[in-house]
């Protein structure tokens, strides 16, 4: 697709990189959490190719080591990214997600993003253009258990916890809760009220570790596939995801909000047709 411009210049607008959005403006701070692996990794990686100061969160090899699936490691983030920063912060991207069923999969993928996101939005006041992102899945859309997902947005964590004890699809409960959350609390005086883009991704299959080690199994390969048609193109690097990432938590995203954005080749639009709420 090209575009004519003035003075007879021709853009092809198919090799235009996301990168020309954080390139051009001043560098600034952001956190990442799950920063030492997947997508977190390629964010990290990716904001500093773009001149970016990144502090790493993770259980491991990152500056701020914390465990996001308890209470204590969700306050000694917010602690040692106040100290690092200066008690500043640009924008903060809630990466980190696991995928191991049961209640650590609710506590790390709801409470976890849930407490960085609340937990650092007063860093962000003392930015000029704060931002902020979190990462759903396609999985927010796939079959899951609604008393779970109440239970996260209206219950407690113990209880939530607790069904998920007992009930599938925790992933997928997890990740449909916090983009739930992620729009109802994106209108509220604390996000749009103070002037912060609050938004999520919502990735297709993306080639991380984890999935390279179920695809090692062809059955289990094309059960994940067939619960995730993506028409447009195959499971896609990490790196796609860490430019969209990067763009909603750039000064050039000041209207963008409330949205889980999905980044999935097509699947969404297969699972859910043309119903779009």
């Amino acid at each position: 697709m090209k575009d004519f411009t003035e003075a007879g210049n021709v853009r092809d607008w198919g090799t235009v990189d996301l990168r020309m959005n954080t390139e051009r403006t001043s560098p600034r701070t952001y956190l990442v959490t799950g920063a030492a692996s997947g997508i977190g990794r390629s964010t990290r990686e990716y904001l500093e190719g773009c001149g970016h100061r990144v502090l790493g969160a993770d259980l491991k090899d990152a500056e701020i080591v914390a465990d996001l699936s308890t209470v204590e490691g969700r306050e000694s983030l917010v602690e040692q990214a106040t100290r690092l920063s200066s008690g500043r912060l640009d924008a903060v991207l809630a990466v980190a997600g696991v995928d191991t069923g049961g209640p650590v999969t609710v506590s790390v993928n709801f409470y976890g993003a849930k407490a960085t996101l609340e937990g650092l939005r007063p860093l962000l006041l003392r930015s000029p253009a704060p931002r902020a992102v979190a990462v759903s899945s396609i999985t927010s859309v796939h079959e899951h258990d609604e008393q779970m997902v109440t239970m996260m947005l209206n219950g407690t964590e113990e209880q939530a916890r607790a069904r998920a004890e007992v009930a599938p699809f925790a992933y997928a409960s997890s990740k449909r809760a916090l983009s739930r959350w992620i729009r109802r609390a994106s209108i509220s005086a604390e996000w749009a009220g103070a002037g912060i883009p609050l938004n999520a991704v919502a990735p297709g299959l993306v080639h991380t570790a984890l999935l390279d080690r179920l695809f090692d199994d062809p059955a289990t390969e094309r059960r994940i596939r067939a619960g995730t048609p993506m028409p447009l193109t195959e499971p896609f690097p990490a790196e796609r995801v860490a430019e969209l990432l990067a763009f909603l938590a750039s000064e050039r995203n000041g209207q963008i909000t409330g949205q889980a954005i999905f980044i999935d080749g097509g699947a969404d639009a297969i699972i859910r047709g043309d119903s779009v709420w």
